[in-house]
């Protein structure tokens, strides 16, 4: 997962465009102009709010909502950073799915109760395991579902990503399929490795094969 990627693409974005609000003088009233700056987190949890989830828009300068929800408590991938022209900052999830960033916390915060289960299609960061829990799944086998062209799609990506080394590492990047380290929550196992792949796909793509086409015509998935 070359999250390594966007983060080099935002910053030559970053580089290109205004590293902060740009303000106007216009008859003694100030204006500040929509940016895009340098991304400042990988990672966001949703904070609990009073209806239970947050709403998704298809951009921060003109925000409409999309009708996608994020429930609380759960975390997501952050792929740009930016400001609105009333000095708000928004996240990209990706594909323009964006989020007021006063309703998340940067980084993963454990849940004390389980949530729900949104519906959006924006890429969800794994939930965070105890350490007890992160043990119960070493010692555990996972047998991956992937068959046929969904499982070529899978090793496809493995090869590019890792040759297809489970001990892989490349800075915060793990393993046979590049996880940030923070997905795995410590479980290394190959095991682990696989079901939190499988998951990571599953709800950014849906496919593994989908998953390959995006990472044919971008470089990482």
């Amino acid at each position: 997962m070359k999250i390594k990627s966007i983060l080099v693409k935002s910053i030559a974005v970053a580089a290109m465009s205004v590293t902060g609000l740009v303000v106007a003088n216009n008859a003694g009233l100030q204006t500040a102009q929509a940016a895009t700056v340098q991304n400042d987190a990988h990672v966001v949890t949703v904070n609990y709010v009073s209806d239970n989830s947050i709403t998704v828009y298809n951009n921060y300068e003109n925000p409409v909502a999309t009708g996608q929800t994020l429930a609380s408590n759960t975390s997501w991938k952050v792929i740009k950073t930016a400001y609105d022209s009333k000095g708000h900052k928004w996240y990209d999830l990706g594909k323009n799915q964006w989020i007021r960033a006063e309703y998340v916390t940067a980084g993963y915060v454990a849940a004390n109760n389980a949530t729900a289960k949104s519906t959006t299609t924006v890429s969800q960061a794994p939930a965070a395991q105890t350490q007890s829990q992160a043990a119960t799944t070493s010692a555990k086998s996972y047998t991956s579902n992937a068959t046929g062209s969904e499982a070529s799609a899978k090793a496809w990506i493995a090869s590019r990503e890792s040759g297809g080394s489970y001990s892989a590492s490349n800075g915060q990047y793990v393993g046979k399929y590049q996880l940030p380290s923070s997905y795995l929550n410590g479980d290394y196992s190959a095991a682990n490795q696989e079901r939190v792949a499988d998951q990571y796909v599953q709800s950014r793509y849906g496919s593994w094969t989908a998953a390959k086409s995006f990472w044919q015509a971008n470089g990482w998935y």
